[in-house]
């Protein structure tokens, strides 16, 4: 019989293990406690003070939930930009990247070709790509405009009206899809030929092949796509903000600011409220109360995408 390991031994044995492990997960704890802990929890501290980045913190507790919560007037409006460009954005993205995906994967010459044209946009960089864009939709002197004149079609005004700024940015987005579409292909080409030769046999037509094959093979992918696109999306400000100041015509030099939201607060966003309450108008607690409801509400739908993930895929295990 074996001699038992002495219980001053056995401790050291576990000491040494928990120390082995934690080191290797310390990379991703000081990462977690510099970036993300420490931030969420001094913005929920801020959340109940006064502070203006110059003198020091002082407690008035609610008063800024009441503010940004009831009093606000800029709050509706960029809540409702926001939630309305994740439920558009993040749908036509997913729809048309799939699409893209499947009519690249079926073309048999030129594959390369078209991969390249549709994936370049996307590499283009937000403030680049949003200047040129706005340049092509200009209402005055824009090349997409003056095109759909030529063919009797009467153009919108794009990025200057209030109604179609929102579509505008949408259109913007569905340009550079080729994150999408590349994600995409990598999900068709694995779905195994085997399946789509068996539903031959069984004289199942393109959509059915699509939705009982190629759907349930793709649907951990898709969800991806859309999770990612919303927590994308919900931090939405860079092209939004630079839209809004081009078609403004608003020259905009050292020293000064420029309120976002052209036209008529159309692209104004819920992290464009952050940066003007925080950067410009120094109300650091009331930017923390926006940032908390920005986060709240993308954790509360991501939690819900999840689950409807998990959902979907027990039913088709």
């Amino acid at each position: 019989m074996a001699p038992l390991h002495p219980a001053p031994e056995l401790r050291r044995k576990h000491r040494r293990a928990r120390l082995r492990t934690l080191a290797f997960l310390s990379p991703w704890l000081v990462g977690f406690s510099v970036f993300f802990a420490y931030p969420l929890l001094a913005t929920v501290y801020f959340s109940f003070m006064h502070y203006n980045q110059i003198e020091a913190p002082t407690f008035v507790g609610l008063r800024n939930w009441k503010y940004v919560l009831g009093q606000m007037p800029l709050f509706g409006p960029a809540l409702w930009n926001t939630l309305w460009l994740v439920v558009v954005m993040v749908a036509l993205r997913v729809v048309f990247g799939l699409g893209i995906g499947l009519l690249v994967t079926r073309i048999k010459s030129g594959v390369g070709f078209f991969r390249t044209a549709f994936y370049l946009p996307y590499l283009a960089p937000p403030v680049a790509a949003t200047v040129a864009f706005v340049f092509l939709l200009n209402p005055g002197t824009g090349p997409v405009n003056e095109i759909l004149s030529t063919i009797g079609i009467s153009a919108p005004n794009w990025f200057n009206d209030p109604a179609w700024a929102k579509p505008s940015l949408v259109l913007l987005s569905l340009w550079g899809i080729g994150d999408l579409m590349v994600i995409f292909m990598a999900a068709l080409l694995d779905v195994p030929k085997e399946q789509y030769e068996a539903a031959e046999l069984d004289g199942a037509g393109a959509w059915s092949k699509f939705r009982f094959v190629t759907w349930p093979s793709i649907t951990p992918i898709v969800m991806f796509a859309v999770v990612t696109g919303v927590v994308q999306t919900m931090q939405y400000y860079t092209q939004a903000l630079v839209a809004g100041k081009l078609a403004s015509g608003v020259s905009v030099g050292p020293g000064s600011s420029i309120q976002p939201g052209y036209p008529d607060h159309s692209t104004l966003t819920v992290p464009q409220l952050v940066y003007s309450l925080g950067f410009q108008n120094f109300n650091t607690g009331a930017a923390c109360v926006l940032s908390l409801v920005l986060f709240v509400i993308a954790m509360a739908v991501t939690s819900l995408l999840m689950r409807k993930s998990a959902g979907l895929q027990t039913a088709e295990d």
